[in-house]
């Protein structure tokens, strides 16, 4: 009798070739040499997916190996670095390549490669790689200019896409809502509601609601119902917020029961809502960097407000205020009074927890201004409880 001690041929195989594989993936992680302690060599394009990664994450000094030793570099030539581009696009998936494409940029100084427009086309375009180019764009020659605004309208119209529909949706919804009426003419009935709001008046025997209580939709109007500010730093932690902020600007420019007011800011401040039918051109007219003065961008915020009970502030930044803290504190204080319903976001991206200045953003909670991050899918539910002037969804931390 056989006591099944013994695994099977195709049992020791399958646990071979998972051993062999985990070697293989450490192999690739330590980056080879004795002291990886996985004795396992690279071959066809496993090596070429190695040779990718020592190029960027390959460290000099890490004490003596008698293998080959991983030493970071892509040499400073753009035919070198245009062919990792192409080996890594090549060996690894998107998500993978964009993480690539930043690191090289940080940690081996190869923004300046991306002035010359065969760089560009070889990059894989996203949200991060637009922040990089709105910095040099001041320094491009003018064979560049047109490569990377191709570059960074292929990023505008993605993001567009996944959140332009959703966004009108929303807050058209939101708008309907707030424009409801009580005593409506018989087409402005909105029945699910009214319905919904008369069923204790049901009669069985009827088998019918009696309508005690009418709800009806706003009547569809071109006039302006909401007032939408928003005011963006533009130093250079907020890249990511600036691009993103820039599509919702154009997004809600686009309805026309919103009227917005896009600024930008950062020791100066400018005003960008004459260009909002094109978030490409407010992005160029960004200058990423520098310092902040948050009380100088609401001074002009404020002075634009004209329906104060009609209006919304959006202030994005990181609130390192290096203006006068004391008058930015009041005139939030001072917009919320009047009855702007004022909303502060530490960043509009999707890159996690922000570094932020921890006391202003208590002293604007104190004010009943809570900071918070957002992502792009959450801003127009943010926006939505804002238009019906209702508690804001604020994520949890």
């Amino acid at each position: 009798m056989s006591t099944g001690t013994t695994p099977g041929p195709a049992i020791a195989a399958n646990t071979a070739a998972a051993d062999d594989e985990r070697l293989r993936r450490w192999r690739l992680v330590l980056g080879g040499g004795e002291a990886d302690g996985t004795g396992r060599a690279l071959t066809g394009t496993d090596a070429a997916m190695d040779g990718a990664l020592t190029a960027l994450y390959g460290a000099k000094g890490q004490g003596e190996r008698t293998g080959r030793e991983r030493a970071a570099g892509l040499g400073a030539s753009a035919p070198s670095v245009a062919r990792w581009l192409g080996d890594i696009r090549t060996y690894f998936p998107r998500s993978v390549v964009q993480v690539m494409q930043r690191d090289a940029i940080d940690r081996l100084g190869l923004a300046t490669l991306l002035l010359e427009p065969e760089m560009l086309a070889a990059v894989e375009a996203d949200v991060h790689l637009v922040g990089t180019l709105l910095s040099l764009h001041k320094a491009m020659p003018e064979t560049t200019r047109e490569t990377a605004r191709a570059v960074v309208r292929k990023v505008v119209d993605d993001l567009e896409k996944r959140l332009a529909a959703r966004t009108r949706a929303t807050l058209t919804g939101a708008l309907d809502r707030s424009a409801r009426i009580s005593r409506p003419r018989h087409r402005d009935i909105d029945w699910d509601r009214t319905i919904r709001a008369n069923l204790g008046n049901y009669l069985p025997d009827h088998r019918t609601v009696v309508p005690e209580r009418l709800i009806g939709h706003g009547r569809a109007s071109r006039a302006i119902r909401k007032e939408v500010v928003l005011c963006v730093d533009q130093s250079g932690s907020m890249a990511a917020s600036v691009v993103h902020a820039s599509v919702f600007g154009a997004v809600l420019a686009s309805m026309r029961s919103i009227a917005t007011r896009l600024v930008v800011f950062d020791t100066a401040v400018v005003d960008l809502t004459d260009r909002l039918d094109d978030p490409v051109d407010v992005l160029f007219g960004t200058q990423l960097g520098g310092g902040t003065d948050i009380n100088r961008a609401l001074a002009h915020c404020q002075s634009k407000i004209t329906r104060p009970a009609d209006t919304v502030v959006v202030l994005i930044s990181d609130l390192y205020e290096g203006g006068i803290r004391d008058e930015m504190l009041k005139r939030v204080a001072a917009m919320k009074a009047s009855g702007v319903q004022f909303i502060a976001l530490l960043a509009l991206s999707d890159e996690g927890a922000p570094a932020y200045d921890r006391d202003h953003a208590a002293a604007l909670a104190a004010l009943g201004a809570p900071a918070f991050a957002c992502t792009p899918d959450l801003f127009p539910e943010i926006m939505a409880a804002a238009l019906e002037q209702r508690p804001l969804p604020i994520p949890a931390v």
